[in-house]
């Protein structure tokens, strides 16, 4: 999180204090006893914000030179850093010197377990504060258009011809084949089918040694964004993996040198929060109740194209196709099933089978609609990822 003033420790120290201990695992550790049937479970414990709020000692004339390549070169070298599983799993780091986007930089670095992306991003406007006026909490984003699920169908339209009524029926035989189709790729998926070994694609790693992850971020124009979504009826999801699907294919073609390789057949993995989008605009706290996530796997457009437009028109066709498919309930309903009837290492076992055999995991999370103010700090830029997926390749 890039922030708009230099860091004032006790001040950013004392708001971690205030917020954070009001949610249970932020003051909890995971134990494994015979009390629970032999499960992981939750158990409080005192919190040392000392243990938490760490001050890295980096090299003045590095981060003078360079100061966003510091940044980023502190945050990958996280990744290769284990937590400490004795106390609470989220640490903040201080970085305070300035980049290009900000005056001072804070890390928050959590565990999986702790909660996903939606769920933090969350707590974080539940413990944030409107810039405007400090007495409120920050706007978010209106309502889309579709407010269920992402699997739901549209409600059906007045059938005032048997024209009308042959489509609505015909919708229901598309969605049908959609989702046999996808069932049979999820399932060949996890038996046997893979995508091609390309540079996306992760060396299996015989010592088990954690591999460093660069997270890099970019900034981007959100009137763009929304421009290019109107002029050519799509939505900004549609946009964003369109001009992703565009810069790893430039990437791609200009690393390896393949110029008689017009086009790649990669598959991406897409989480995705089955509950109704509503259910989000709520400040209540998913970090307990967790979300109801399932998985797509969606082609992922690497080629080349004369014409840019060409990587949003294939997004948009994918993702529409994705959405006329209960692909998404059926591996929400699989998991939650062999979760609960073999465990939690079976159903770990089958995501991880996933990942392995895709290339990519694409992701999104919704954030405020107004600039925000967090622990007495202003917010200018947050970007989120993970580390520890077999993927390579993570954009979210």
């Amino acid at each position: 999180m890039g922030l708009g003033t230099p860091v004032n420790l006790p001040v950013f120290r004392a708001g971690i204090q205030t917020e954070l201990p009001r949610f249970p695992r932020f003051r909890s550790i995971q134990v494994l006893d015979g009390s629970n049937n032999g499960k992981p479970h939750w158990v409080q414990t005192t919190v040392n914000l000392d243990d938490h709020i760490i001050l890295p000692r980096l090299d003045p004339a590095v981060s003078a030179s360079d100061p966003d390549k510091a940044v980023e070169d502190y945050v990958s070298s996280l990744s290769t850093l284990p937590m400490d599983r004795s106390r609470p799993l989220w640490e903040f780091h201080f970085l305070d010197f300035a980049t290009s986007e900000a005056t001072s930089t804070t890390v928050l670095r959590l565990h999986h377990s702790i909660g996903d992306g939606m769920s933090i991003m969350t707590l974080l406007m539940a413990s944030s504060r409107s810039t405007a006026d400090r007495a409120r909490l920050p706007a978010m984003p209106p309502l889309p258009r579709r407010t269920g699920a992402i699997y739901q169908q549209r409600t059906r339209p007045p059938l005032s011809s048997i024209g009308d009524y042959l489509a609505w029926i015909w919708s229901y035989f598309v969605l049908v084949w959609h989702t046999l189709v996808d069932i049979a790729l999820l399932n060949a998926t996890l038996l046997f089918l893979r995508d091609p070994r390309t540079m996306f694609t992760r060396v299996p790693d015989k010592v088990k040694s954690p591999r460093r992850k660069r997270l890099v971020h970019r900034s981007l124009n959100l009137d763009d964004v929304k421009l290019m979504k109107t002029a050519m009826n799509c939505t900004i999801n549609d946009v964003l993996v369109g001009v992703t699907s565009a810069a790893l294919s430039k990437y791609y073609f200009r690393k390896s040198g393949d110029a008689k390789t017009k086009r790649i057949h990669l598959r991406s993995i897409l989480p995705v929060n089955i509950r109704p989008l509503s259910s989000r605009q709520t400040y209540v706290t998913k970090v307990e109740t967790g979300n109801q996530v399932s998985i797509l796997i969606c082609p992922f457009h690497i080629a080349l194209h004369d014409d840019l437009l060409e990587y949003v028109h294939k997004a948009t066709r994918s993702i529409n196709r994705k959405k006329s498919s209960l692909e998404v309930k059926y591996a929400h309903v699989a998991s939650n099933f062999f979760v609960e009837y073999f465990g939690a290492k079976i159903g770990a076992f089958f995501l991880r089978r996933f990942s392995t055999r895709t290339s990519i995991l694409v992701s999104n999370v919704v954030g405020p609609a107004e600039h925000i103010t967090l622990c007495g700090h202003p917010i200018t830029c947050m970007a989120m990822s993970i580390f520890g997926q077999p993927q390579v390749c993570r954009m979210s």
